[in-house]
């Protein structure tokens, strides 16, 4: 479907013109970014989505195998006995953790980073069960980053560090560099939407400002 997202700003996109407040998607794919108004009035009968804050490329998690294979996300109905934030070390060793329960908390686990902007996250995943929860979420998997020399791990689970946060925006200086890829016309739908005026702003709100997920064209999170 054509749709056609507007909001104060678009900031991340390739060529865009100055004063850009619109980007149009046709079903997966970026077809046009630009003013409102002409936007939309060269896709008339698009379905408009009107936000209020900063249109931006969707985020990169780095930290995915570690929030997902490292790290226990509990149920809402454990909350009670588990609280609602991940379990990791010597609480996550307590639980007796199978494939079918790393499964359903990497589910979770990738719900809560759209909450949170995230269109791709960086790999690889080594447990069966997240790789197909990642696979089946949509999100795009980058290749990870080139590692330093070393010797080689015999057991790639006993190289995942520690957790570090869902919002990718808290370990850089530039919210730009946290952004997956830029947009641009041919490119693919993958946008996120945050509550801020500006890129100080979102900087100093972080990820958690995120208002609405767009993945190939797709709306998968929205604030309610």
């Amino acid at each position: 479907m054509l749709t056609v997202h507007t909001a104060d700003a678009v900031h991340g996109a390739a060529d865009a013109p100055a004063g850009a407040d619109a980007v149009a998607v046709d079903g997966a794919v970026v077809v046009a970014i630009g003013r409102y108004e002409a936007v939309a009035s060269a896709h008339p009968g698009a379905r408009v989505r009107r936000w209020s804050g900063l249109i931006t490329p969707g985020l990169l998690n780095p930290g995915a195998p570690a929030l997902l294979e490292a790290a226990y996300h509990p149920d809402p109905r454990e909350a009670d006995e588990l609280g609602t934030e991940p379990l990791t070390g010597a609480a996550l060793a307590a639980l007796g953790m199978d494939e079918t329960r790393w499964g359903a908390s990497a589910r979770r686990g990738l719900q809560r980073m759209l909450r949170h902007g995230t269109t791709a996250v960086r790999g690889p995943f080594a447990r069966p069960a997240v790789r197909t929860a990642v696979a089946r979420s949509g999100l795009r998997v980058h290749a990870p980053a080139r590692p330093a020399a070393g010797p080689v791990v015999a057991d790639p689970l006993s190289a995942v560090p520690e957790p570090t946060g869902l919002d990718p925006l808290a370990s850089v200086p530039d919210p730009a560099e946290a952004f997956a890829a830029p947009l641009t016309v041919g490119g693919p739908a993958d946008l996120a939407v945050f509550g801020v005026r500006d890129m100080a702003e979102l900087a100093e709100a972080g990820a958690g400002s995120c208002v609405a997920t767009v993945l190939a064209g797709r709306l998968v999170f929205r604030r309610g």
